[in-house]
């Protein structure tokens, strides 16, 4: 399967199908927009868009006014093959405030090396309690210098409430929590996407990074998901292009933010 076959297949189940929890999701004539009703951060995003020069602006400013009535602030995910050419700008010009892109990597999980299925993992274990998230949280909040807390009520409530949407999986040492990393299960789709992979500094160089990757592949393929997903960051990226994940392109997270 050739990129362009698969960023088909991710734009139409991940950005049109996909059902998160805790949102609803809307199909609209040239979008699809996502509204958090639960437990969660932020208050909603626009995942897959087919807009013109001529229709763009009109589309920008309902989703705008649809999130302001709802006093939330909203994202929208803007992909460096949406159309039109200049959609960031026209984001930009409506008050979006732009976050910094990552890489879109996807793999199928056939090609992936075979150390994947081999290597010992035994010191991965599983996180269920409130506790162990709250221990993500203050590893995470170490390791990029600020709080980083925003996916724990959610991560919290899915546990509890949708456990075979999300699994959770962190190395212990000394006493805490130094690495961490999760799946959301996308379902109706055949993705699985991988989120965190942070560790301390004093504890990098250990495997800790390529361990997380193996469990939860192996988790996905026992679960019949056939691509693991990574919005990556420019560290991440390089190490998962070594491991049989392809770059399909650039994503960017346009941030609105209602009285802004």
């Amino acid at each position: 399967m050739d990129n362009s076959e698969m960023l088909a297949i991710f734009d139409k189940e991940v950005r049109r199908e996909c059902e998160w929890t805790r949102m609803r999701r809307d199909v609209l004539p040239n979008l699809v927009r996502y509204t958090l009703t639960d437990v969660g951060h932020g208050g909603g995003h626009i995942s897959w868009s087919e807009l013109t020069n001529e229709t763009a602006d009109a589309a920008i400013q309902s989703q705008i006014d649809y999130f302001k009535t709802l006093n939330v602030d909203f994202e929208w995910k803007y992909y460096s093959h949406d159309l039109p050419v200049d959609l960031p700008q026209r984001l930009i010009a409506h008050g979006f405030k732009s976050d910094e892109p990552e890489a879109l990597m996807v793999a199928d999980i056939n090609d992936l090396p075979p150390i994947y299925w081999s290597m010992d993992v035994t010191f991965v274990v599983r996180v269920t309690t409130p506790h162990e998230v709250d221990e993500i949280v203050r590893m995470e909040s170490e390791v990029w210098g600020h709080e980083i807390s925003g996916f724990a009520a959610g991560m919290k409530y899915d546990l509890e409430h949708h456990p075979k949407n999300i699994s959770v999986f962190a190395v212990w040492q000394d006493g805490r929590i130094v690495s961490a990393a999760w799946t959301h299960y996308l379902h109706p789709t055949s993705f699985a996407t991988l989120w965190g992979g942070s560790t301390l500094k004093q504890y990098r160089r250990h495997g800790f990074y390529t361990a997380l990757l193996a469990v939860r592949a192996r988790e996905a393929r026992e679960r019949g998901f056939r691509f693991l997903q990574v919005d990556a960051s420019p560290d991440s990226q390089p190490i998962l292009a070594k491991h049989g994940f392809k770059c399909l392109g650039y994503s960017t997270p346009y941030e609105w933010e209602p009285g802004k």
